[in-house]
């Protein structure tokens, strides 16, 4: 069972079966509506997946002419899924908003003409949490 939700618990999910697959996006839509250079996303079966709790909508005319439908919770503010009119089928989970999101398994990257050249970049140092002060670093 994958399961989700919200930050702050008003809006949770669920969907039975495997993900069809997962991916990351980087069409420019996908950058405004989350704030973010791209999104991962995983896709589920529209037939297994429940929502409790009630969401917000926002929609955009896509590239394809037909809505990109995003929803949220009206109290937080969390990007949860979509369910693109383009693939009825489907509902496209936003990976941040899942309970256990090791679980994500890209398969590839698509609109990659559209990510900026700083978010390529594999050279910057890392850390696994909170960097120290600066002029302390070792």
């Amino acid at each position: 069972m994958i399961t989700g939700g919200c930050l702050c618990g008003a809006v949770r999910y669920q969907s039975g079966g495997q993900p069809l697959v997962g991916l990351r996006c980087y069409c420019r839509d996908c950058q405004r509506a989350s704030g973010s250079t791209g999104v991962p996303v995983m896709i589920v079966d529209k037939k297994q997946f429940k929502v409790t709790g009630k969401t917000g909508i926002s929609a955009v005319t896509g590239g394809s002419g037909r809505k990109a439908i995003r929803h949220f919770c009206p109290d937080c503010g969390s990007l949860l899924f979509g369910t693109p009119e383009v693939a009825p089928e489907i509902v496209t989970i936003y990976v941040g908003s899942l309970d256990g999101p090791s679980i994500f398994k890209p398969a590839f990257a698509q609109f990659t003409r559209d990510r900026p050249a700083w978010d390529q970049r594999r050279d910057l140092p890392e850390f696994e949490t909170r960097p120290p002060p600066p002029g302390l670093a070792s």
